[in-house]
């Protein structure tokens, strides 16, 4: 378009830039402000290809606009905005205007553009406190406007000459003559003006004269300032034709300057006149000047004259002030070399001009203010220029004690002198560096009286500069300053901040002191501004104080904060003000919160590109780098309030007593050292900048959470850097550095609304996984600031009395703001949204971080190693321990589900609909899923009191409530598969709560919003049997069966009774609704009738899968009835039709499910159906019949032997191992069976996994356990854990034959031998027979054990496989775990095999220390007991025996006597066995059998042990569940073994029950293991006979016989005849 049509291309972006000003589209933020930025930005691009159609549209647009009417204080601010706005955009485009325009463009330019102007230079109301802005804005424009179209300007002014000439009234307008001081005026132009008025003057009326004295002198002004070096050329060169109009005009004014008050008015604009010639200057300076000049010479001495107070008025003393101050601002643009005369005139004057104005016993005044100061700074600049170290006047208005004017007027000249230096020979500022500590005093003392004077918290002064310190105790405010001198004050503040912006150097420089003063003044400079950053009644001064400390950050400035130490200085007092601001920040107590967090993130870019320019230095300075906080993020305590710095302390750790350095180098370690005590500032700051920028995440204004998230880079950033220097991982600074990269680069997205980047922070939130100081804090104090925000929303808008006043309605009294935001304030109005959004902001932002603070919670102390079985806290006992989260801990987060699961039934008239909604959303959709567990155990609390002691449902409207919320939420959390979901829905059970649900809500009745409530939960059941992997059953099979109990109730429940066509959609959508649910409960359920009714199990099965077929053929028959009837009723009810098609096929799927399950007891019901007389039920059955063909189904399930194969498959579930070679169901049960039954446990354990040669992975599993709980080496198997009774029953059935060939011989000899017959053993004193020799006795003790201990070792070969399996097992648990816990300690000291050197030997003690202990000890010591003797031993022998085995068990133990005295002398053989012993026992530990890895069945495990294995699981299913939920290992395995275990188990029922096939079961001894242990002695299943026998299968072995014994049933039918030999 702009190429085809350009004329209409421009006209639609100047009518846009129209559209989009303040006062068409109200007040600005940050997105119109960036969009009002472009339309002008733009605009003036095409201005300079399409000039006059540009500017003649912005006249356009500001005739409109000033012609506008407008009401209300917004409306007028809004209307100078745009004023503003259109300005700006005309001057910008004035001053492009290309060369080319055309003569008529610049007429209508003037005809239309200049009456709008002069209107804002002549008219602009007075007393619009914007007048003085939009004047100054429109003379810009008139500037611009005059430099390509003087003439036309000319012109105006011209024409109004001429008309005054011929004017005869006295009271004239002289507005078009004050043109002139707003024009861009050059040497020529300046000649034309002269001319023109000095042609004219005389005609003119005295109020038009006046005006162009006035004018003249400003537009000479403008010409000095713009051109400065048509000037100096001046003088280099005169010109004589602008000299001759000059002198002219100078004699026609001195004409008319006849009385004292006209010379006062001309003086200023004569001196000017002779200035511009320096001829006459010259001249006049000599003996014998030309008498044409006299006049001239006259009027210097007069001003002379006059300056020095003889001039006889005061008036003619005001104006030789002014035009004395004017010739040495001019003679400042003259070069000395040029022209010395006009210096030598100056300095005849200066002295007398400098006592007249720079007097504090007398300042100097001439009513209006304002005039006076800029006369001052004049004066001060020019002299500065004149001579740069004569600074008498400098020091008089440095002095304390002269009037804040003069300190004003020095703050205001040294800015002048900084930002405006056009001419080469202006010297320089740093001529005034050596008055920085009096600077900095005045910017101190000023800070303290502006501060006072605003009621404001008093600056504290830090302790002041020595030099000054007498000043100060002299100075002493006892009275609050007035509101004038606190205004002046403020005025004077503004300035010095200004100065510091312009040039930080000057308050910075510190010559000649050391670097502990240069840092204590550098850190007062810097406080004083931080503190002036949140003074919101001083927007401005807050403003250019921001600006500052920014160029103070900039990477110069800071090197000049102490040049001695600037890394160290850098970190401690950069730190505190980022500690001071973000405390500010997150206190709420700053308006533009907004705007300082985009300056704040400025700073942190400045100190990103200072730290990585020190990144390369000196190593040790950077050491500092690290030390501030690296690692430490994680506070010691939950309690981070030790955390937090008061203003006053910020304020005093500056002081230069607070751990300052020592000259050069010397690094405060004080402050920094380690992570212990109180942290550095520098963790502070971060800390208080991390719960900063966290807290704006929550705001309702977009833009802040942006400008938050893009803070997040440059923290990331820096850490970058610091982690650069000492090779630390980025996260030892940041332990979230990953997901606050995320945050940052959300932050691009500009133009996503504010839901979504709500919905899009949450989910970064809920992705921190680290807690941190910074994320438990802002948690905390958001939650503090919610609990606040909460309480006033449910208490709008009621009224309070207060002192007897007449209350009003909260949103009367209170202005609209924003809650905390912007106002900190403790009020809230709802009639503003933001107020409302910010609380469902932060209740976002609680739910999403929550988990973080619940995980610091629970986090106590570092991580240690953690074995296969999971942490050991939750292993210490046999019992599981259940999460934390169901006893409720009263931490934080815990009263934060409290109050807002409260607020799910909050009912308040106002916001009670949208509290609830989104309370609704956010729990369901946005809640971290950690506090998952936390909210079930919650929501299953709160609604178990929904119920009396009697389990009758107490129904209110509000627990009703409560019920439909918490639905909804169920299955927004379920089907939301939020990050990280399926780790923690399985951590507490949701059944009961489930269940609960289903009870109340059935008594609800049959009214509408039931029937929804009832829909709405059967599809919740169905959203939950889809998450089933994730989510934890304890006993799931029950839970499902009385699902299906409850909700088949609902099906039919009222859709024949309904009348109204609308009840009777719902009603059928429930039948949908709880069919679909009853389908998912179905899938693989075995039906489970409740126990204990005394009717048989399957016969209660039967009974039960009777009702649930004839319930689902009812409802096909309803669904073919109500066909028929829609069908004649005709096309009118097609949407019902298809609701009973999809109903019909759920049904079907439902009976599919039943029937596939039940198999057993189901296909007799059924089976009838395929012969029934109706089609249309043959149908159905055939569909079924179909579909279980197609899933399936087991039909196994009808076999004879359906019994033992389920046992089988039982046997198989518990021996299943995990690819990490874990043994999940054998381990749960391990650990949940109570220590009454560990005997049984063992027994049963070790049959099964032998029988499947697994034996080694049971026992692996058992010893790393029983390792890793032990204390140490000394306690290991030595309790009566379950270990030690696998070990014990290990050594008892593999051991036996072993242990009779070892021990009988060698036994026999020592009972029965002639050589032993009267030897004594005894070696206690204590205990001697007077006839008997201690020597004799122990040597009688060392010759038998010597005897025994090497028969023991000699037997290694013979030791059996079995064994060798357990010992190796032993010995590699015992190895992995010391190693592993060497690991975490080696971590810990960074020291490389200290442990590990000594863990071999270690670790096989552990071997031989158990196996004597266990095994071979207890047979020596009670030969009978252990079926090796057949009679008891004598009591000498048996005496004998028991010493032999504490030496022997020393030798295992690798350890000497010492408490027991009569032991000791056998230390010495003890000692000399050691080596031999650990050499048997790395001979059988070291190697491991290998075994034969075919899977047998079920070879010699009698049926008492599959019968105990079903009771103890039975029994205890429900804790497995738990266990396995809780105990997170089993990640790697899931949860399907547990899931086939409950349903192998629901189908065999419970041990109770008898099998009605196998009534001689009843019979079992269920304790019998004679068997297992004879075939095991003997090791009949590896001999070939056995195997091949098995492979026969002619053998069922079932029961035993009254003594114990196993019965063999020999199966005839299966011989065949020519299997026999």
């Amino acid at each position: 378009m702009a190429a085809h049509r350009p004329v209409e291309w421009v006209q639609a972006v100047v009518s846009r830039f129209d559209e989009q000003l303040p006062i068409k589209t109200g007040q600005q933020n940050t997105h119109t402000k960036v969009s009002t930025e472009h339309n002008k930005e733009c605009l003036i691009n095409i201005s300079k290809y399409k000039f006059s159609l540009v500017i003649s549209g912005l006249t356009t647009i500001l005739k409109n606009v000033n012609n506008m009417r407008i009401f209300g204080e917004a409306a007028e601010k809004n209307l100078y905005l745009s004023q503003l706005i259109i300005l700006d955009t005309l001057e910008k485009c004035l001053a492009g205007q290309p060369k080319d325009t055309m003569r008529l463009d610049e007429t209508m330019l003037v005809k239309q553009l200049l009456p709008e102007i002069c209107h804002f230079l002549h008219t602009c109301r007075e007393g619009n406190q914007h007048a003085a802005e939009l004047r100054n804005s429109a003379s810009g424009v008139l500037f611009s406007l005059s430099c390509n179209n003087f003439n036309a300007v000319f012109s105006r002014i011209s024409t109004r000459l001429q008309e005054l000439t011929v004017c005869s009234e006295d009271n004239v307008d002289v507005h078009d003559i004050e043109l002139l001081q707003y024009i861009n005026v050059d040497c020529a132009k300046l000649k034309r003006l002269l001319k023109e008025t000095a042609f004219k003057f005389k005609a003119l009326k005295k109020v038009a004269q006046l005006a162009v004295i006035n004018s003249l002198e400003k537009a000479f002004w403008n010409w000095v300032e713009n051109y400065p070096d048509e000037f100096t050329k001046l003088y280099q060169i005169p010109q004589t034709d602008l000299a001759e109009c000059a002198e002219k005009l100078f004699d026609l004014v001195d004409g008319f300057a006849e009385s004292t008050k006209r010379k006062a008015a001309v003086w200023p604009l004569q001196i000017i006149l002779l200035i511009l010639c320096p001829e006459i200057i010259q001249d006049i300076s000599k003996e014998g000047f030309d008498e044409n000049n006299i006049n001239k010479k006259l009027f210097l001495d007069s001003l002379r004259k006059a300056l020095a107070g003889h001039g006889g008025s005061r008036q003619l003393t005001e104006s030789a002030a002014i035009a004395c101050v004017k010739l040495c601002k001019a003679s400042t643009y003259i070069n000395w070399e040029d022209n010395s005369v006009i210096f030598l005139l100056v300095q005849s004057m200066v002295v007398d001009l400098k006592n007249l104005l720079f007097n504090p016993s007398k300042p100097f005044s001439r009513g209006s203010q304002p005039a006076d100061v800029d006369l001052m700074i004049d004066c001060l600049v020019s002299c500065f220029r004149i001579s740069p170290h004569n600074n008498q006047h400098f020091k008089i208005c440095l002095a304390q004690n002269s009037p804040s004017t003069f300190h004003y007027v020095l703050v205001n000249s040294l800015h002048r002198i900084i930002t405006n230096s056009a001419l080469d020979w202006w010297p320089k500022i740093d001529a005034v560096y050596c008055h920085s500590v009096e600077l900095r005093h005045m910017f101190g003392e000023t800070l303290n009286k502006a501060m006072q004077g605003c009621g404001a918290h008093p600056a504290i002064r830090m302790a002041p500069s020595l030099t000054f310190k007498e000043k100060v105790t002299s100075l002493k405010f006892k009275e609050k300053p007035t509101d004038l001198e606190t205004r002046s004050y403020k005025y004077l503040l503004l300035s010095m901040v200004k100065l510091i912006h312009a040039d930080p150097k000057l308050l910075l420089c510190n010559p000649r002191k050391q670097g502990p003063e240069t840092q204590s003044s550098t850190a007062e400079l810097i406080t004083g501004l931080v503190q002036l950053v949140p003074q919101s009644h001083m927007p401005e001064i807050a403003q250019e104080a921001m600006e500052a400390l920014l160029v103070l950050h900039q990477l110069d400035s800071i090197d000049l904060w102490n040049p001695d130490a600037p890394v160290e200085t850098f970190w401690e007092i950069s730190s505190q003000m980022l500690f001071f601001i973000c405390k500010k920040l997150t206190s709420h107590q700053m308006l533009s919160s907004t705007e300082i967090l985009k300056w704040l993130r400025e700073i942190l870019i400045c100190r990103n590109k200072f730290l990585l320019k020190n990144k390369q230095a000196d190593r040790s300075s950077c050491h500092f780098l690290f030390l501030c906080g690296v690692g430490c993020d994680v506070p010691a305590s939950g309690n981070s309030s030790q955390m937090s710095m008061d203003h006053d302390e910020l304020l005093r750790t500056c002081a230069p007593g607070a751990s300052l350095r020592k000259g050069k180098g010397n690094s405060s370690m004080d402050s920094t050292a380690g992570c212990s005590g109180t942290p550095p500032i520098c963790r502070q700051a971060q800390t208080k900048l991390e719960v900063a920028l966290y807290m704006f995440l929550w705001s309702p204004d977009t833009e802040a959470v942006l400008v938050a998230m893009s803070c997040f880079r440059h923290l990331c950033e820096e850490a970058d850097i610091r982690c650069g220097v000492d090779e630390v991982s980025v996260h030892n600074f940041l332990p979230n550095y990953n997901t606050f990269m995320e945050f940052a680069s959300v932050s691009n997205m500009m133009s996503t609304g504010r839901a979504a980047l709500q919905k899009r922070v949450m989910a970064l939130l809920r992705r921190i996984e680290h807690p941190t100081a910074g994320n438990t804090e802002a948690w905390e104090d958001t939650h503090a600031k919610w609990e606040q925000a909460t309480k006033l929303i449910l208490n709008y808008p009621k009224t309070k009395m207060e002192d007897g006043q007449a209350a009003e309605s909260l949103h009367k009294t209170i202005v609209k703001r924003r809650m905390s935001h912007v106002s900190g304030g403790g009020s809230i109005d709802l009639s503003d949204t933001d107020s409302l959004q910010e609380w469902i902001n932060m209740t976002g932002f609680l739910c999403a971080l929550g988990g973080v603070c619940l995980q610091q919670r629970s986090s106590s102390g570092l991580a240690t190693y953690s074995p296969p079985m999971g942490p050991v806290s939750e292993r210490k006992g046999s019992m599981i321990s259940v999460m934390s989260s169901e006893g409720n801990v009263d931490t934080p987060v815990s009263r934060f589900m409290d109050r807002l699961l409260s607020l799910m039934v909050c009912n308040h008239e106002k916001v009670g609909l949208q509290i609830r909604t989104n309370v609704k959303d956010l729990v369901g959709l946005e809640l971290s899923p950690a506090l998952y567990p936390m909210l079930f155990n919650k929501l299953k609390n709160t609604i178990s009191k929904f119920f009396d002691s009697q389990g009758q449902v107490l129904l209110t409207d509000s627990n009703t409530q409560f019920v439909e919320q918490t639905i909804a939420i169920m299955k927004n959390l379920l089907d939301n598969h939020t990050e990280g979901s399926s780790e923690h829905l399985g951590q507490a059970s949701i059944e009961t709560m489930m269940l609960n649900l289903v009870r109340y809500v059935r008594v609800l009745g049959n009214m509408v919003h039931a029937i929804q409530i009832k829909t709405k939960l059967c599809q919740l059941v169905e959203v939950m049997m889809a998450r089933r992997d994730d989510l934890s059953f304890c006993q799931e099979m029950k839970f499902r069966n009385k699902m299906v109990e409850y909700l088949t109730d609902w099906v039919m429940g009222t859709s024949n009774q309904a009348a109204d066509d609308d009840v009777k959609c719902l009603t059928r959508d429930l039948d949908q609704a709880s069919m679909e649910a009853v389908v998912s409960l179905l899938a693989g359920l075995p039906l489970q009738p409740e126990e204990g009714d005394g009717v048989e199990l399957m016969e209660a099965k039967s009974q039960l899968f009777l009702k649930y077929f004839t319930l689902f053929m009812n409802l096909l028959n309803d669904c073919s009835e109500v066909e028929d009837e829609n069908a004649q009723a005709g096309g009118r009810k097609r949407g019902m039709s298809r609701r009973l098609a999809s109903l019909r096929h759920c049904t079907v799927l439902a009976m599919s499910n039943l029937l596939n399950a039940n198999v057993d007891s189901g296909l007799m019901h059924s089976i009838g159906l395929g012969y029934h007389k109706d089609l249309q039920t043959r149908a159905t059955f055939m569909e079924v019949l179909t579909k279980i063909l197609q899933q399936g189904t087991e039909f196994d399930t009808l076999a004879e032997t359906v019994l033992a194969d389920r046992f089988e498959r039982l046997v198989e579930l518990v021996t299943m191992m995990g690819d990490q070679g874990e043994l999940p169901i054998a381990m749960a049960l391990a650990n949940v069976v109570p220590c009454s039954q560990w005997d049984e446990l063992a027994r049963v354990l070790v049959t099964l996994f032998d029988s499947r040669h697994l034996l080694y992975q049971l026992l692996w599993n058992m010893f790393s356990k029983e390792v890793e709980l032990a204390d140490s080496m000394q306690t290991l198997f030595r309790g009566n854990s379950l270990a030690s009774k696998i070990m014990t029953f290990c050594f008892k059935v593999y051991g036996a034959t072993y242990l009779q060939k070892l021990l009988d011989p060698l036994l026999r000899i020592v009972i029965t031998s002639s050589d032993w017959q009267h030897v004594s053993f005894e070696v206690d004193p204590t205990r001697l027979e007077p006839s008997e020799s201690l020597d004799e006795n122990q040597r009688n003790l060392l010759q038998m054990t010597e005897k025994f201990f090497h028969a023991i070792i000699s037997s290694s070969s013979e030791f059996p496989s079995q064994l060798r399996s357990v010992c190796h097992c032993l010995y590699q648990a015992t190895c992995h775990s010391l190693l592993n816990k060497a690991t975490v300690k080696e971590k810990k000291e960074n020291k490389k095999s200290v442990v590990s050197q000594r863990f071999p030997q270690n670790s096989i003690g552990a071997v031989g220390s158990a196996m004597f202990l266990r095994f071979i000890n207890p047979a020596i010591v009670s030969p009978y007991e252990a079926g090796i003797l057949d009679k008891k031993p004598p009591p000498r022998i048996e005496r004998g025996l028991k010493l032999m085995s504490k030496i022997l068990q020393s030798i295992a133990n690798h350890v000497l006597f010492t408490k027991e005295e009569h032991m000791r002398p056998f230390n010495d053989f003890v000692k000399s066995n050691f080596d031999l012993a650990r050499r048997f026992f790395l001979d059988i530990a070291s190697d491991c059998p290998t075994s034969d890895a075919v899977n047998h069945s079920l070879s010699f495990i009698s049926d008492g042990n599959v019968l105990a294995l079903h009771r103890l699981l039975w029994n205890n299913q429900e804790k497995i569940g738990q266990y396995l939920s809780s105990n997170r290992d089993h990640k790697a395995v899931g949860r399907r073994p547990f899931d086939k275990m409950a349903t192998l188990l629901a189908y065999l029922g419970p041990p109770e029950h008898k099998p009605v096939a196998d009534t001689h079961w009843s019979s079992l001894n269920l304790t019998s293991s004679k068997f297992e242990e004879f075939m095991t002695r003997h090791q009949v299943h590896e001999k070939e006979e056995f195997k091949a026998l098995k492979t026969l299968s002619i053998f069922y072995q079932a029961g035993t016989s009254k003594a114990g014994n196993p019965i063999f049933y020999y199966v005839a039918r299966r011989v065949k005849c020519h299997h026999w030999s």
